[in-house]
């Protein structure tokens, strides 16, 4: 949008708001305009999918359809990468990461294909039975539909953040039709501040979504389910064991997840990732027909007690009156999912992993208090259904490390805070015991390794949104291994204004530094121009600045360690210039200023 000629009648709107419209009014307007489109988007990916679920279950298809879900989900992959390579020409990332970056290092700016691209291959992926959600891609639609209107108005990056946040909080009550958990969300995932100038733009981004979301499909919801157990206080220590059982899941489901990622990433060839992961999910999913698709259909036979529904046709149906075969294949759900989400994930397909988070969160709970209930220990059996519902929020507050909106989700899913008690204790402890091995979620983990993610906390948001690149100074001398005391002075000291001088050797790489203090004895001698080398006067730096590891942090700290107020810069171990202390300060105000306005 910038560089390009802006349409005048966007001119004379943008003249006309500035003289009659407050900043904050504008930014209400827009907070409704983006929670519509990100509910509208969330209609169509919801709406795109279910078209192609509906054509894959045809007269024709249905009755071989075990044989065909071996190759749905390689075909729907397949269709993704031609889409992807030949009509987007863009990579695609996953959903709520991508944005997350695009906040943390692109300052809000989306690109205008995200507005589109998720669009078009998360329902071919999910609707072809890949094993991953919706969710995500709804999120990283909105976002950059949020994020390319508040361009479009001049906004400025914080004013972007917070709409790209509304953008998410609008798909998520889209979808769940649950406007508290997903003001929730936005704040939690997004690490926007909770005051009241962003609070009023999400609540209007969120109450404009599930609007649009009942416009188009009436009362129908994801999860229709309504409490039939009160919660019993005899129940609380197993709702504190499931919070343990739900962190033990969490790390496994993390750790899964990145192996799998890990192995991938050494097959070069997008075919062989196409054929090894699709074949391997193929396989997967036409031995456990659960795994097939996003599994919402899984998740409320569950909660009915509808065994034979909730497993489809497999070799086992004929043994569900035996409770080891029922909590056998229910432990295979919880071990499996994760792995046909992530080869969904690295053989090309896109989409999110809210929902194998919640199947596996429901599959687990129901798997608990079934076993309890076979041990025949309790006067009243406990709730299957009650404990599916917390099991899904005990795994959402471990794996997206957002025991808030685990809370908040599940309690306006079931249209009431019945449970409220039992989601806060199983959500909090499985928050407690994931983070304590994991630090980060499966969303922001990459991004913390490499120093790129936002947090609540100011400081630290501030020096990871700084760009290094911009406090970088080369208008520093070099000097070369090898010069003696007379070459120093000639070519260095008499054309530098700096008392610092970076040594490198013949290929530019950095040896050390020498001060102005370091000659400032011997530099009128002229009898030690030609004997004296620079390498008995150079010495070796404070500390180094590496370009392509340290963030603003890293950097703030060696300074710090130091107590160097300029610190060299290097790339592979090549001179690029010097940072100081004080124009770094300068940025970090500047940004502190632009981030809070």
């Amino acid at each position: 949008m910038h560089g390009r000629k802006r349409n005048p009648l966007l001119v004379r709107f943008l003249i006309w708001r500035t003289k009659n419209l407050t900043h904050q009014q504008f930014v209400m307007i827009l907070a409704a305009l983006i929670g519509f489109t990100a509910g509208l988007g969330a209609v169509l990916i919801k709406n795109l999918t279910h078209l192609i679920q509906l054509l894959l279950e045809g007269e024709f298809i249905s009755n071989y359809h075990n044989a065909f879900y071996f190759i749905f989900p390689v075909i729907g992959i397949a269709i993704t990468l031609l889409i992807i390579k030949y009509g987007i020409r863009n990579s695609v990332g996953h959903g709520i990461p991508s944005t997350l970056y695009a906040i943390s290092k692109m300052k809000g700016i989306m690109k205008p294909y995200q507005m589109y691209a998720s669009l078009l291959t998360a329902p071919i992926t999910v609707g072809f039975g890949g094993s991953v959600g919706l969710e995500g891609p709804t999120v990283a639609t909105g976002a950059s539909l949020g994020s390319n209107i508040s361009r479009l108005f001049n906004m400025n990056q914080a004013t972007r953040t917070l709409l790209i946040g509304c953008a998410a909080a609008g798909a998520m009550s889209s979808i769940f039709k649950a406007p508290i958990a997903a003001i929730v969300f936005a704040i939690e995932v997004f690490s926007l501040d909770l005051t009241l100038a962003s609070l009023l733009p999400l609540l209007l981004a969120s109450v404009s979504a599930i609007l649009t979301s009942y416009f188009f499909f009436g009362s129908e919801i994801i999860l229709p389910f309504t409490l039939k157990d009160s919660f019993e206080i005899s129940d609380v220590p197993y709702y504190i064991l499931l919070g343990v059982i739900a962190a033990l899941c969490s790390i496994y489901f993390t750790r899964v997840y990145f192996r799998i990622n890990k192995l991938f990433k050494r097959i070069k060839s997008p075919l062989h990732r196409l054929l090894i992961g699709g074949g391997s999910l193929g396989i997967l999913v036409y031995l456990i027909p659960p795994l097939y698709g996003e599994g919402y259909d899984v998740i409320n036979n569950l909660l009915q007690e509808d065994y034979l529904k909730a497993m489809g046709n497999t070799f086992f149906n004929a043994y569900f009156d035996n409770f080891w075969v029922v909590i056998s294949l229910l432990f295979g759900l919880i071990i499996f999912k994760i792995v046909a989400t992530s080869l969904t994930f690295n053989a090309g397909g896109i989409g999110g992993i809210f929902a194998p988070v919640l199947f596996m969160g429901s599959t687990m709970g129901h798997c608990f208090a079934l076993f309890i209930n076979h041990l025949n220990i309790l006067k009243s059996p406990l709730s299957t259904s009650n404990f599916t519902l917390v099991g899904m929020a005990g795994l959402m507050a471990g794996v997206l490390q957002a025991p808030l909106t685990a809370i908040f989700l599940i309690a306006e899913l079931t249209h009431g805070y019945e449970l409220f008690v039992p989601l806060m204790i199983t959500a909090a402890i499985s928050f407690m015991i994931t983070t304590r091995f994991l630090p980060h979620s499966v969303y922001t983990m990459e991004l913390a390794a490499r120093g790129e993610l936002i947090t609540h906390n100011k400081d630290q948001a501030v020096l990871t949104l700084m760009d290094i690149n911009q406090v970088i100074e080369t208008n520093f001398i070099k000097l070369k291994l090898g010069m003696t005391l007379g070459e120093i002075i000639h070519n260095g000291v008499v054309k530098s204004s700096r008392n610092i001088f970076p040594v490198v050797d013949d290929k530019n790489s950095f040896m050390g530094i020498l001060l102005l203090d370091d000659i400032r004895a011997i530099m009128f001698d002229k009898s030690l121009y030609d004997s004296v080398k620079i390498d008995e006067l150079m010495q070796s730096a404070p500390d180094v600045i590496d370009a392509d590891k340290d963030g603003a942090r890293e950097i703030m700290k060696k300074f710090q360690d130091s107590d160097a107020w300029n610190l060299p810069v290097v790339s592979s171990n090549k001179y690029m210039g010097f940072v100081s202390k004080s124009k770094l300060l300068t940025a970090y105000r500047k940004k502190l200023i632009e981030v809070t306005v």
